[in-house]
């Protein structure tokens, strides 16, 4: 099979990953692979032509790992995919809610069903993935124990779906960042353009107001910025920012001219498309 007909994951077949390849490019073959490290070196080795990367949660907040390795991962961001997550409570054939006493999942997963799990005096047990615990539900075959994944682990391992949409939170979504070899930057002006970039500042008073400040001056909206420290030195801080506005605009521009003059290791990761989501979130916000 063609490499580029290939997008690479974390996680067991069935993953909420691997949903949402599925769903962000449908046409495309998913290759599982055991790490994000894994995933990234099969786009960059031309295993695979893109990678589908979670970066952040609704509910569980940023996927620390990953924004150690974005920037030193050798890829470009090309698209982003926000993933609704639904889970399942999935059994073996012939089982029922009567007939299990315990539910395997992520501990994310877990948390996130509280409710559910209270409600039916399940015993909750953690498992390192979604997918995974499913596929080890199916090889028990025990009507006393379930999993907790997502409705494409139930078609892929053949189990029953005895409850859906079980999570807490209505709003529980995850965004994905789609990476590639190359960067793929749209026309200007051809759509609403978000631009990843990190960065680092001298470590002095108001390094980090300075740095800032020329996004607030050209009016460039910041949608996130993130700090985490790197090569284990608590006076090493690196930020993560995602900002609206492609580089080619004379806003944007300006200031990432003005960032680069007060910060330093200054790396763009990608240029890519604004999904609609991002809006269409805001105006239920705005409603409520």
């Amino acid at each position: 099979m063609p490499t580029s007909n290939i997008i690479a994951f974390q996680g067991f077949p069935g993953a909420y990953s691997d949903l949402a390849c599925r769903n962000a490019r449908p046409t495309m073959t998913t290759m599982p692979c055991a790490t994000f490290e894994d995933a990234f070196a099969a786009v960059r080795e031309g295993r695979a032509s893109l990678a589908m990367i979670p970066v952040e949660n609704s509910i569980a907040g940023r996927v620390a790992d990953n924004h150690y390795l974005l920037p030193e991962g050798g890829l470009h961001i090309i698209g982003e995919h926000f993933q609704r997550v639904n889970h399942q409570l999935l059994a073996p054939k012939g089982a029922t809610l009567d007939s299990i006493e315990t539910v395997r999942s992520h501990i994310q997963a877990l948390s996130q069903c509280q409710t559910a799990i209270r409600g039916l005096g399940l015993q909750a047990i953690n498992h390192a993935d979604t997918a995974g615990a499913a596929r080890e539900i199916a090889a028990m075959n025990d009507p006393r124990h379930a999993a907790i994944a997502s409705s494409l682990a139930a078609e892929i391992y053949g189990l029953d779906i005895l409850k859906s949409g079980i999570e807490d939170a209505a709003h529980n979504t995850t965004r994905f960042l789609i990476l590639a070899r190359e960067p793929k930057l749209p026309a200007l002006g051809s759509c609403k353009t978000i631009t990843t970039f990190v960065f680092r500042v001298r470590s002095v008073p108001a390094a980090l107001y300075k740095a800032m400040g020329g996004f607030a001056t050209n009016g460039v909206n910041m949608t996130k910025l993130e700090s985490y420290m790197v090569g284990g030195h608590f006076t090493q801080t690196q930020f993560y920012a995602d900002v609206e506005g492609h580089p080619d605009e004379r806003p944007l521009r300006l200031a990432l001219e003005e960032l680069d003059f007060f910060a330093r290791e200054v790396k763009i990761l990608g240029v890519y498309p604004a999904n609609p989501f991002r809006y269409q979130e805001s105006q239920r916000v705005g409603e409520d």
